[in-house]
């Protein structure tokens, strides 16, 4: 026997196919002589293969008893403030607590327009960003808040604590946003080929070495705020995937540099939204404070940080 190890497994009744086979040798679930192994290693009579072989995973997301703070519910629509943390909708290695599970056990049916995995979603908030979020629950409603969306008529504020002193008291952001071709996880607006974003900022508070913005946008792309103020030189406090490599000032007040070391999410905070109700035409506009941890940190800056 001399063959490569991904055609020998196929022979195997217990694999569906050679993707498959592909898929659990490149995730390291393919043991050769306990070591890992390519797809194209070459297996000979003696060898010992390992497979582990992972339990199936649920085609359709399950009904988790998550609590989801309402604000506003009809036949047609939910509005809820989604707290940091959740996920808006599952997706790989990440398939149990997010919106939609919550979803699905408070709502007794949700529009599909979404597909098997984004039920009722029309559209998101980063996990880590808090704040307002609509909920199509029939398809009718799905139908027509999305169009609102896509003719960028949706009421969306936000709030957002920044480094630095913003300049002036508002301004304006144009710019297309692409992936970046340096690292997949972020957008950019120093690209030709994105599509184009316009985030309006206003300052609310200002402090020795931050500043509290309100930003609304015009569009609706990927990390928009997060860009447009990053690549302005103003990256949210807590960025994971903007703001890494700032440093704090030394001369910072100890309180704040405390309050910053066990800060774990971007200050960015979904606050309003508006749009007009799918079914009837009413005008509906939704409002959500600043949650406590943001609350708790512009309190230190309003203390420690003039």
């Amino acid at each position: 026997m001399d063959s490569r190890l991904d055609r020998f497994l196929a022979t195997r009744p217990e694999f569906a196919s050679r993707s498959q086979l592909k898929r659990l040798i490149e995730e390291g679930r393919v043991l050769l002589n306990s070591r890992l192994a390519k797809p194209a290693t070459k297996v000979k009579a003696g060898d010992v293969i390992d497979v582990f072989i992972p339990a199936p995973r649920p085609a359709w997301p399950l009904a988790e008893e998550i609590p989801l703070k309402v604000l506003f519910e009809d036949a047609h629509l939910l509005v809820i403030d989604k707290p940091s943390g959740m996920t808006t909708h599952p997706s790989a290695g990440n398939l149990t607590g997010t919106l939609v599970n919550a979803l699905l056990h408070h709502c007794r049916d949700l529009s599909g327009v979404g597909g098997e995995l984004k039920p009722g979603i029309v559209h998101r908030l980063d996990k880590l960003t808090s704040g307002v979020m609509v909920v199509a629950k029939s398809d009718r409603a799905h139908i027509g808040l999305a169009g609102q969306f896509k003719a960028h008529s949706i009421e969306r504020a936000y709030l957002a604590l920044v480094w630095g002193v913003m300049p002036g008291e508002s301004g304006r952001i144009e710019s297309l946003i692409g992936r970046n071709p340096r690292h997949r996880l972020k957008m950019t607006g120093r690209t030709n080929k994105g599509r184009l974003a316009i985030t309006e900022w206003f300052v609310k508070e200002r402090f020795r070495h931050f500043t509290l913005v309100e930003a609304r946008l015009f569009t609706g792309r990927t990390h928009q705020i997060r860009v447009h103020l990053t690549e302005a030189g103003h990256s949210l406090v807590g960025d994971p995937l903007y703001g890494q490599g700032r440093s704090l000032p030394r001369e910072l007040a100890l309180e704040v540099k405390a309050m910053l070391a066990s800060w774990e999410r971007q200050a960015l905070h979904a606050y309003q939204l508006g749009f007009l109700h799918p079914m009837t035409g009413e005008k509906l506009l939704f409002s959500s404070p600043l949650p406590r941890d943001m609350q708790a940190l512009v309190k230190i800056m309003e203390a420690h940080d003039r």
